[in-house]
């Protein structure tokens, strides 16, 4: 073999060993193999890690910006802490910055530069000597693509009796290669400036290592902005006493999670640790966002599964691989699907369920008989019994909360409606003058002679009759209806509920129903008491076991007859019941004018005593007036024909209703007569006069009623009376008290 042709084989091993290496150095610092730089790049710079879009040689970095040196001959350039023969990785130009990290997930990255540092020494005499390292330093100027990042950084003073300060510019930096000098004629500067002062007065004995302390001899302050890439630090005393001392302190910007004061800083200084390491953000800025460029050949985020974002520190653009994928977003290839599955820490599946690896994101499959999503954050896998369970739980959970919501809902709209009720009854009870009539009790209280009517709610009447129920209906009139109630202790009562009631005539009412509670005749039925929590009051009397007299005298399919009235108990009836309106009309305290008389309103008991009843329609008659002027009110063919006429309302006008009563008693016929082969009716009252003044009573009388001549006799004078009674003319006809009188006698014959 030729030494040509070993010489190039030499070479060709040579180049082979350095690529393998380099190939090494990244596979040992990337375990997942992927790829992160381009092929026949180096990926390595000693032992730190160079990506793409970073690289150390032409054609391995995007552009000049990301250009970084590798120097493996560097002893302790800048104070990097460097050793000869170990590469370090630098900027161009810049081997005062030493790369210690570079970060893709977080597009950042670390640097190594000396600290600044100032010292002031006064000897016995006073004679002042100082000494800066800034006099050659011209500050950190950091290459375009990259910003002093603002959120990992902080300046940092330390010092007895010092000051720091710190100038950061934002500005367009031109620099030549090789050369710490710097030019800015051009830029346009745009900053602040900030200061720190660290006095030592607590005394560094008084020091806790790891906080830094503004009174302990360090000061931290954030850096105010972002969106820097330059900045100067400076010292200065706040001392002026300079009696044999040596103020010796630090200014500097370092990575605020790296740097842990400690009182060794102050006693031995911090040129033992040389170095403080800066974060940077870096980004692709040759264009201002995302949006310019995509539409550019040299946009960075080519690479399949990346996204480009928006940089927040500066202008530019960063590249970020999808979620569910890995690796460098800047190389074409570079973002890798990631096995989820592999790994504990990213395998969402619990362990119940089975991962499938998907491009982007995994699949969890729950066992055969188990449901849900697999996922542990979810709902995992679960028996299907155990969700079926579950499911019953949550349902019989949901059933439970429905049925307790809607239990507190009714109630609360029975609470609501109860009080409702109780407030509108309330205001019937006022509106139908329950506070004058309360008054009036309270006054009769302290008379005992007098009987007290009684006051019921509302809950007792329709507990009385079962919430007014047809079968305890009694009766129905023009007035309103009539109910049996049954009272506590079993005392039966009759309940009128009237139809209506006029709100203006309240007062009138009240005193009504006061004198007709204090009415005591054997054949008046008693006023027991009222209720006024109602629209319309109802009024409670004594129960009448017997039915009406108009239920005797004109049986009905309805009503059959039961038992025949006699002569001798018509007489008595008629007697008993001008008895009773004679005591109304003459012997009451107020004259009372009854003013609907009729055999409907006529109650027997069970020994047929008759009750006059039914004071709807009754008025009081003001002492010193014989007569009132009225609204029109009464039965068809019991009304005086002068009230009907004039609506004069006198003590006559029942007078002649009893002379109608009479008349039904003597013929049992309705006070308005339907006869066959007449088109209108006949009024009781004109016929049955006619008849009497034609002698043909006889021919009138009720066939039910046996008599022979004696009793035919006495019954020409009871028609008689009904005739008086009967008068056109109200001062023909007699008063009541006389009528009463000779029918008592009339019905002892």
């Amino acid at each position: 073999m030729s030494m040509r042709i070993k010489l190039v084989l030499v070479v060709v091993v040579i180049l082979l060993e350095h690529y393998n290496h380099g190939a090494k150095a990244a596979a040992d610092t990337n375990p997942n193999q992927l790829e992160l730089v381009k092929p026949g790049c180096s990926a390595t710079c000693g032992s730190l890690v160079v990506p793409y879009p970073f690289g150390t040689t032409p054609g391995c970095y995007f552009n000049d910006d990301f250009f970084i040196s590798c120097n493996n001959t560097i002893t302790d350039g800048g104070g990097g802490g460097g050793y000869e023969g170990v590469p370090k990785a630098f900027f161009r130009g810049r081997s005062d910055f030493v790369i210690l990290n570079i970060s893709l997930e977080r597009q950042e990255m670390r640097v190594s530069r000396s600290m600044s540092k100032s010292c002031l020494e006064v000897d016995e005499t006073g004679n002042v000597t100082s000494y800066s390292n800034e006099d050659n330093n011209p500050g950190v100027i950091a290459p375009k693509a990259f910003r002093i990042s603002s959120r990992r950084n902080k300046f940092t003073t330390v010092g007895c009796n010092l000051f720091g300060l710190i100038q950061t510019v934002d500005q367009t930096i031109s620099s030549s290669s090789g050369s710490k000098k710097y030019s800015s004629e051009t830029s346009a500067l745009r900053g602040y400036i900030d200061a720190c002062v660290s006095t030592c007065t607590i005394g560094i004995e008084n020091v806790q290592n790891g906080t830094c302390h503004p009174h302990g001899g360090c000061c931290q302050t954030p850096i105010a902005i972002g969106d820097i890439n330059h900045y100067t630090t400076s010292l200065d005393t706040i001392s002026e006493d300079f009696r044999s001392v040596k103020l010796c302190g630090y200014a500097f910007v370092t990575e605020e999670e790296e740097f842990k004061f400690s009182s060794l800083d102050l006693i031995k200084s911090l040129d033992n640790r040389k170095a403080a390491p800066l974060v940077l953000d870096w980004a692709v800025r040759n264009h201002i966002n995302c949006a310019e460029a995509r539409s550019r050949k040299d946009y960075a985020c080519k690479a399949k599964y990346s996204d480009c974002l928006n940089s927040t520190n500066g202008p530019g653009y960063i590249c970020k691989c999808r979620k569910g994928y890995q690796g460098n977003p800047y190389l074409l290839h570079g973002c890798q699907d990631i096995n989820e599955c592999a790994s504990e820490k990213l395998n969402p599946c619990s362990n119940s369920a089975t991962c499938i690896n998907n491009p982007g994101g995994v699949t969890c499959t729950c066992s055969e008989g188990y449901i849900g999503d697999g996922k542990e954050a979810g709902t995992g896998c679960t028996h299907q019994f155990s969700q079926q369970l579950k499911l019953l739980v949550i349902a019989f959970g949901i059933c439970t909360g429905i049925l307790v919501l809607v239990t507190v809902g009714f109630w609360i709209y029975l609470v609501i409606k109860r009080r409702r009720l109780i407030k509108l009854k309330r205001m019937f009870f006022e509106q139908n003058g329950g506070v004058l009539l309360q008054q009036h009790l309270n006054l009769s209280r302290h008379k005992p002679s007098i009987e007290i009517m009684k006051i019921f709610s509302s809950d007792e009447l329709i507990k009385a009759t079962n919430n007014y129920d047809k079968s305890n209906i009694l009766g129905q009139g023009g007035n309103g209806t009539v109910y049996k109630g049954v009272l506590r202790g079993n005392k039966i009562v009759a309940i009128k509920r009237s139809k209506t009631c006029d709100r203006s005539q309240i007062g009138e009412f009240i005193n009504e129903g006061i004198v007709l509670s204090q009415v005591n005749h054997r054949n008046v039925v008693k006023l027991l008491g009222c209720c006024l929590e109602t629209e319309v009051p109802v009024l409670v009397y004594e129960f009448i076991t017997n039915g009406t007299l108009a239920s005797h005298l004109h049986p009905n399919q309805s009503q059959p007859l039961s038992i025949t009235l006699s002569w001798q108990m018509r007489l008595k009836i008629a007697a008993e019941i001008a008895g009773a309106l004679a005591y109304l009309h003459s012997e009451t305290c107020m004259p009372i004018i009854h003013r609907d008389v009729k055999t409907s309103n006529i109650l027997l008991d069970d020994n047929f005593t008759a009750k006059v009843a039914d004071f709807g329609a009754s008025r009081l008659v003001p002492l010193g007036q014989t007569q009132l002027t009225t609204l029109l009110q009464g039965t068809i063919g019991y009304l005086d024909p002068e009230y009907l006429y004039n609506s004069q309302l006198t003590d006559k006008s029942d007078v002649f209703s009893f002379g109608v009563i009479l008349a039904e008693l003597l013929t049992g016929k309705t006070p308005l007569i339907f006869k066959e082969g007449r088109k209108a009716t006949v009024n009781l009252a004109v016929y049955f006069v006619s008849c009497v003044e034609e002698e043909c009573l006889h021919e009138i009388l009720d066939d039910q009623v046996a008599m022979d001549d004696q009793v035919f006799e006495v019954l020409k004078q009871v028609a008689s009376v009904a005739v008086m009674c009967l008068r056109t003319k109200r001062e023909e006809r007699p008063a009541m008290k006389e009528v009463a009188a000779e029918l008592e006698i009339l019905s002892k014959m």
